[in-house]
């Protein structure tokens, strides 16, 4: 058995982890996510500095137990604002594509995996709510 600070924190600590990485990834490499941005909303550099500023700010919220469970929401509408990203990386993957998602598999096989780290956010703000965020 874990812990009860590691089963208390772990979740909320982990997904901070997780959206942390990302945010620093769209700050340090932005040129990796411009092909994710729909052709739609324009000019990708602002949407993919902005996405990374809400990575790191959900991340950051998501770490203090105070703040945890408006972290867990943001999280959580973060992840479904970006799933039109993750379709468009989808629909334009293929062999030879020339950025990150040249795998038509992973670029679809990640879409279902969105559904999860909803789910995990809107659980670690539960989570955050009944511990009254301690």
């Amino acid at each position: 058995m874990l812990p009860a600070p590691v089963r208390r924190h772990g979740p909320a600590v982990a997904l901070a982890a997780l959206l942390g990485s990302a945010g620093v990834l769209h700050l340090r490499r932005p040129a990796l996510f411009h092909p994710l941005v729909p052709r739609a909303l324009g000019a990708p550099g602002p949407w993919v500095l902005g996405s990374g500023v809400a990575e790191l700010a959900c991340a950051a919220a998501l770490v203090a137990p105070a703040t945890r469970r408006a972290g867990g929401i943001a999280s959580a509408a973060l992840l479904v604002a970006v799933f039109p990203g993750n379709v468009t990386m989808a629909v334009r993957s293929h062999p030879g594509a020339g950025h990150w998602s040249r795998s038509p598999w992973v670029a679809w096989g990640r879409l279902p995996l969105q559904v999860p780290l909803v789910a995990w956010a809107v659980a670690v703000s539960r989570a955050a709510g009944r511990l009254g965020g301690r």
